[in-house]
């Protein structure tokens, strides 16, 4: 059997899968996020690690005894700063931080061929400019940072004492020469490190350590192998068989993704598409990054009182989209792709006195509808080809929500099996590859099909013909944004 360990934003989660690849056991532990101020977002490393041991103790004592290998999966970007003692010098600063975006500027003024060397455009929710922000302000601190981690690596330091990272997550940092799959020593400097700062890299689907014994005495597990793993979008798309180019996954998470698997290096920089490594050797993928998916219909249904989500949705099913509904812009926390804008903000548009809660409900659906279509456009732009969509997130429990989506991007949607265990089963089938050496082909299969929502043509028309004024408003508001953040 193996252990996939998802170390997310709002909690770790823990699944177990056996030969047949079915899921025998899964866990949960919550985290929380601290926003001491604007545009901050920061998480206790030791968090990570404690929710870890209760989601690993949650799971049944002859199911631990009986694990083969251990994969790991978490949230990107996250810069955890170690001191000489490997103890965390300040609380992780989180993917959806936005307070360095003026790192982010001198950080490409520094290194010119950044994007040329990382494939990337360089953004606030990456690695790189966080250890600049914390160099200008936190200089102390700096000076002290012996080693940078990312959230799962530091859980997998606690596991195994080694100081390791995969191909995938080592992407997001802006220090990845993505294409050469190797640190980027001009990129480090721009920063004020080397690579004596930075963890040894391995393939998700190869071992990275083996558990420490007190570890494996302290969690009922045997004396077993941690595989490198991946970051949490690249591990979904193992668990869900994106690995073929041309296959896509739309992810409803706290935030929304639309990711397409490569057989090549693909970079859009300009447009704030993501190139990453894909976390199984020889493989990239491409991802269109919205910072606010299921996390703004959650806000919106606390906003407007409703306590029962599935009622709310099938009341506004009967409602239905109408072209004098009002828009909604999902920035609630900023956004990346296309605008890799810090700044923006959440917008309703449109309301009337005749405006209601269902309304808003509707408005946010479609919202992050359009925003998933500029996210396509930029990765067809690149050169991808999307031949097939698979739906993974919270969000996608919702049908409804998925035919909004299937009618924007004019695509059917298909639904399979197991999408929910996401991150967490693709770390258990990296752990199996890292334990078997079978082929990556042979266990990361599709999961069976469930559903397929074909696009209506009235509703993709009606989203076409209110597409263009969503796509103004951020262009009109663009400079009010930043004035009002300052």
């Amino acid at each position: 059997m193996y252990l996939g360990i998802d170390i997310g934003t709002s909690s770790v989660k823990t699944v177990v899968a056996d030969d047949s690849q079915a899921v025998v056991a899964e866990s949960s532990a919550p985290l929380t996020v601290s926003r001491p101020q604007p545009l901050y977002s920061e998480q206790d490393p030791d968090s990570w690690w404690e929710a870890s041991v209760d989601a690993i103790s949650a799971l049944a004592p002859e199911i631990r005894r009986n694990i083969d290998c251990i994969g790991l999966s978490g949230q990107m970007h996250g810069a955890t700063l170690l001191d000489e003692s490997d103890n965390p010098l300040r609380p992780a600063i989180l993917w959806n931080d936005g307070r360095s975006s003026k790192e982010c500027l001198d950080l490409e003024r520094s290194e010119p061929r950044s994007r040329a060397i990382t494939g990337n455009m360089v953004m606030p929710g990456f690695t790189a400019p966080k250890l600049l922000w914390v160099h200008n302000h936190e200089p102390d601190l700096f000076k002290r940072t012996k080693t940078v981690l990312l959230p799962k690596d530091y859980v997998r330091l606690k596991l195994t004492g080694e100081k390791v990272s995969d191909m995938s997550d080592a992407s997001g940092t802006s220090w990845l020469n993505v294409a050469n799959r190797a640190w980027s020593d001009e990129m480090l400097a721009a920063t004020g490190l080397t690579r004596g700062h930075m963890p040894r890299l391995v393939e998700g689907n190869a071992v990275s350590g083996m558990l420490r014994q007190s570890i494996a005495s302290e969690l009922g597990l045997p004396n077993i192998a941690v595989a490198g793993g991946g970051g949490d979008n690249a591990a979904s798309a193992a668990g869900m068989g994106i690995v073929e180019s041309g296959q896509a996954f739309l992810s409803l998470g706290t935030s929304g993704v639309l990711f397409v698997a490569n057989d090549r290096f693909c970079p859009n920089a300009e447009k704030a598409a993501h190139a990453f490594c894909h976390c199984l050797p020889n493989r990239w993928h491409q991802m269109a990054v919205l910072l606010g998916a299921a996390s703004a219909l959650d806000w919106v249904l606390k906003l407007t009182g409703n306590t029962n989500i599935d009622d709310c949705l099938m009341a506004a099913e009967r409602r239905g989209l109408h072209r004098g509904a009002p828009y909604f812009l999902p920035y609630l926390s900023g956004e990346r792709t296309p605008h890799n804008d810090p700044d923006c903000r959440g917008v309703f548009f449109g309301m009337t006195a005749n405006t209601d809660a269902l309304d808003l409900v509707i408005a946010v659906l479609e919202g992050v509808a359009l925003a998933f279509v500029d996210g396509q456009d930029v990765l067809l732009e690149a050169g991808s080809t999307i031949d097939d969509i698979c739906v993974t997130g919270g969000g996608s429990k919702s049908i409804f929500w998925g035919r909004i989506l299937s009618a924007a991007l004019r695509r059917p949607l298909t639904y399979r099996a197991g999408g929910e265990v996401g991150a967490a089963f693709g770390a258990a089938r990296l752990a199996r590859l890292a334990f078997t050496g079978e082929s990556e082909e042979s266990v990361c299969k599709q999961p069976p099909i469930t559903q397929v929502v074909e696009f209506n043509r009235d509703t993709a028309e009606l989203l076409a013909e209110r597409r263009p004024l969503f796509t103004r408003l951020y262009r009109d508001l663009k400079n009010t944004f930043k004035e009002f953040s300052i």
